[in-house]
């Protein structure tokens, strides 16, 4: 596999994260399991270590370390609007996690909606950009689902169909984190403007591998995970200006009222957040230009093309593998997660995750809470599907040791 010179600084960061140096089994561990959390640097680790040693304060008060606290907290804000081209930190609040965040909304939202508006949500998603709005069918909220073809691609005549007058809400993914599929969130934009429905988008496993505007994709909501993009167990929720103010999301008289802290139910983990801002630090540090924005776009774009480029190396390879069945879409476009799935014939995906254990290498297996497209495919029953992700910094020989370990087992070398 042959690697442009332009991307051979990329694997040179692995010395960055202390992980990447761990032995298992006699072998350097190759974490293909970046889909469902990647290594985070010691520049992350660093500022997590460093907000409690100097600063463990809560905020909003009047002396040195919860001072401290909030600055922290408004950079990490402004460092998340960069990275998502957000107008500023007003637009970003932060949650446990991504999923408990879109409950809040959902729960918000459901409060302006009437019996007989209409969601649409897609049968390719995360449970978390199902689950939440499918619960608001006890409020009388008609719930539709659009579907996918064999390929793990959305549907966009079903689309076409099933967005009306009465559509509120979309709720979709922008990637697929079982599939690896890529969603046209601009035609859906186009869609929802004409029956003036607001558009949420789940980023979470679109992130890493492709730098968001959320500004030019028009989008209302949208959330992400910083564990996913080297950082730190962080949700992470854009809204459009002035928008989150009009939801009556449930909060404690004592919260502020007002976006983005209205959504941010009792005391933040500050140290995480601090880690935060240096996850997007670190990815800006991939890419040059002469503001921090330009550096974070130009970053995102070598760590996406360097990975498109070992992420079609598994997915070429491992279709050449007798009794594999890779899912999803193929590689014919940039626009393409590098993440990829496959079952073998014959072979429980756990199984095949432990046979690839025993040669020092990390993969999920099962649905990935992603439940309902492999439903779908007819894969559930048979245990879901094995997934290999990329993220930067896996190596070509890494993924020639993936490929060797899943060709033997197919052989029956390895068992």
């Amino acid at each position: 596999m042959n690697i442009d010179s332009k991307y051979r600084d990329i694997p040179e960061r692995r010395k960055e994260f202390p992980s990447l140096s761990r032995m298992h089994n006699g072998y350097p561990l190759a974490f293909f399991d970046g889909p469902g959390g990647t290594q985070v640097p010691q520049a992350v680790i660093d500022a997590v270590v460093s907000y409690y040693c100097t600063c463990n304060s809560n905020t909003h008060g009047f002396f040195v370390t919860t001072n401290e606290s909030d600055m922290i907290l408004e950079k990490a804000r402004e460092a998340v609007a960069s990275f998502l081209g957000a107008s500023g930190g007003r637009n970003i609040s932060f949650g446990h996690n991504m999923t408990t965040l879109n409950y809040t909304l959902s729960r918000g939202i459901g409060k302006v909606l009437l019996p007989g508006d209409e969601i649409l949500i897609t049968q390719l998603d995360h449970e978390a950009n199902r689950g939440p709005w499918l619960a608001l069918r006890e409020e009388g909220i008609q719930v539709r689902e659009v579907e996918i073809l064999p390929d793990g691609t959305l549907d966009y005549d079903d689309f076409r169909d099933k967005i009306n007058e009465n559509t509120r809400l979309v709720a979709m993914g922008f990637s697929s984190n079982a599939l690896g599929t890529v969603n046209d969130v601009s035609l859906v934009r186009g869609l929802t403007h004409k029956v003036g429905a607001w558009l949420l988008v789940d980023a979470v496993h679109y992130a890493p591998h492709f730098p968001i505007d959320v500004n030019s994709l028009g989008v209302d909501f949208l959330l992400c995970s910083a564990y996913k993009f080297y950082g730190t167990h962080i949700g992470i929720l854009y809204s459009r200006e002035g928008l989150l103010d009009r939801i009556p999301v449930y909060t404690l008289r004592t919260q502020e009222q007002h976006a983005p802290y209205c959504i941010e139910t009792g005391t933040l983990n500050h140290a995480a957040i601090a880690g935060v801002k240096a996850a997007v630090d670190f990815i800006a540090s991939f890419g040059s230009g002469g503001s921090f924005r330009e550096k974070i776009v130009s970053g995102m774009d070598r760590i996406g093309e360097f990975e498109h480029i070992l992420g079609k190396e598994i997915y070429k390879e491992l279709k050449g593998i007798k009794g594999v069945e890779v899912a999803g879409p193929g590689f014919d476009s940039d626009k393409r997660v590098p993440t990829v799935s496959f079952t073998m014939e014959g072979m429980d995906p756990i199984e095949i995750c432990k046979l690839l254990d025993r040669r020092g290498i990390c993969a999920w297996d099962g649905h990935f809470y992603a439940i309902r497209p492999i439903e779908v495919l007819g894969l559930l029953e048979k245990g879901g599907v094995t997934r290999v992700g990329v993220s930067l910094y896996n190596t070509p020989e890494e993924v020639q040791r993936l490929l060797e370990a899943v060709a033997d087992i197919g052989k029956g070398k390895l068992r």
